[in-house]
C-alpha cells in the first residue's frame, strides 16, 4: 500500500483518477495549484486506487495524504 502525499501547500485543482482505477508508476493522479502554478502529482508505484482522501477545491498542506494505492 502506498499513500500519495502532497509535496506542497496548495489547493486540489483536479483529480485525474477514481477509486478502482489501475495506475502505473509515474501516472498523473492529482494536480495541485499553488501561487497560480499547477503541480502534477504522480503515482509512486503500480497498483489500484483504493481511496481518494481529498476533493477538488480542498486546501492541502505538505504531507497530507491525497490518494491511497494498493
Amino acid at each position: 500500500m502506498a499513500e500519495l502525499t502532497s509535496p506542497i501547500n496548495g489547493k486540489v485543482w483536479k483529480i485525474l483518477v477514481a477509486v478502482g482505477d489501475k495506475v502505473e508508476l509515474d501516472d498523473e493522479m492529482v494536480i495541485l495549484e499553488a501561487l497560480k502554478m499547477e503541480t502534477p502529482i504522480y503515482s509512486e508505484e503500480n497498483g489500484t486506487v483504493s481511496e481518494i482522501r481529498v476533493k477538488e477545491g480542498d486546501a492541502v498542506n505538505e504531507g497530507d495524504v491525497l490518494v491511497v494505492v494498493t
